[in-house]
């Protein structure tokens, strides 16, 4: 049997067999199985809608996270993006803004589900603007291109995933919008594995494998971010999943 390594809460080091390795990403899955539910609870409850701002969205998020489905941590801030905020990164902070009759408008959420991250992006189009419900339409087609490659390519880099997803941006009638185009995911809080931090990340400045495993030598999990923005940089979208199969 293989073994990789894992850090316990006490900071020892001890064996983790092939599987764990499965529980891990089975954890993963079921986090991100509970995220989409919140997606998916959201736009029931017509959170999106013309009129109502983005801080507006954000809080009423928050809210049902907490009461609906537990959560009371977040790994990184709740992101309601409208209109030209749609072309910013996540490190960005730009003016709230209002969503208006025919916007686009996406959400990326990191909700803590017990030990395990989630991270869960969509984007919808409101109104009846064609080229925004195509960018929609995309945005799940361009992810399942480059996981197709990350699939195909044990050896593939972050810095040559990322290439890869700029130039599938093109193959569309996009440009790529993203500094990173993912990132690692895993037990709350991963921001705190050590090594470089670039290596933690789908973006030009990691030339590792991202099959290299952790800096505590386990696998590493990763979400692929998709955001797109239009030829005319006036709108963009975003979409992001788990980058691997359940076994």
């Amino acid at each position: 049997m293989q073994y990789s390594r894992k850090i316990n809460t006490l900071g020892d080091m001890e064996q983790i067999s092939d599987t764990d390795e499965v529980a891990r990403l089975a954890a993963l899955f079921d986090a991100e199985r509970k995220a989409l539910a919140l997606l998916d609870q959201i736009e029931a409850l017509g959170f999106i809608a013309a009129g109502r701002r983005e801080r507006e969205v954000e809080r009423d998020i928050y809210a049902l996270a907490e009461q609906g489905f537990g959560v009371t941590k977040h790994w990184h801030k709740r992101i309601v993006r409208a209109g030209l905020n749609t072309l910013a990164t996540a490190g960005d902070n730009p003016t709230d803004l209002v969503i208006t009759d025919d916007d686009m408008v996406f959400l990326d959420l990191g909700p803590v589900f017990e030990a395990w991250e989630a991270d869960v992006g969509r984007s919808y189009a409101v109104g009846g603007d064609l080229a925004k419900h195509v960018l929609c339409a995309d945005l799940p087609r361009m992810f399942d291109l480059v996981k197709a490659e990350f699939d195909a390519n044990l050896d593939i880099t972050g810095a040559e995933l990322y290439a890869f997803a700029c130039a599938a941006a093109e193959r569309f009638g996009w440009h790529f919008g993203g500094k990173i185009a993912g990132h690692i995911i895993g037990e709350f809080p991963h921001a705190h594995l050590p090594g470089e931090k670039e290596v933690l990340r789908i973006s030009p400045g990691n030339p590792t494998r991202l099959r290299d495993p952790d800096g505590f030598g386990r696998t590493r999990y990763w979400i692929l971010e998709i955001h797109i923005v239009s030829q005319d940089r006036t709108f963009g979208g975003f979409y992001e999943r788990l980058m691997h199969d359940q076994t």
